[in-house]
């Protein structure tokens, strides 16, 4: 049982790595449309760069649906090229609203690139006090 266990170890390791870049990703598109509808936000995106967003995250969501089994990488990769097209969006939005809108715990502009389940921890939010 055990020799069967080790015999799997890299199989399972595998599944857990597509998996959290699959989850990664699809957390990263829900954090980005919910912060569509942030009320602080409200009016501070113009309706391209809404636009933008929304079907950015739609398309990245349809992606992930009709490509469940993809590989790790191609997780990773569709990731990327969400964060490519959102995030000069949302950095305007940190350079007006003195921070980065929270993105539902994905550290600000989505965590790329840390170790697997950074971010998954607490995190800390910044007030501004006048």
């Amino acid at each position: 049982m055990v020799r069967e266990a080790e015999r799997f170890a890299d199989d399972d390791k595998n599944a857990r790595e597509k998996v959290e870049a699959k989850n990664g990703l699809e957390q990263y598109a829900y954090a980005l449309k919910q912060s569509l509808s942030d009320e602080s936000l409200k009016g501070k995106l113009d309706d391209n760069d809404k636009t933008t967003i929304e079907e950015a995250c739609a398309s990245a969501l349809r992606w992930i649906e009709s490509n469940a089994d993809a590989s790790k990488e191609a997780f990773e990769e569709q990731k990327k090229k969400l964060e490519e097209t959102c995030m000069p969006i949302m950095a305007k939005l940190a350079g007006g609203a003195g921070g980065m809108p929270d993105m539902g715990g994905m550290g600000g502009m989505g965590g790329h690139g840390g170790a697997p389940g950074a971010g998954a921890g607490p995190t800390v939010e910044e007030y501004d006090v006048d």
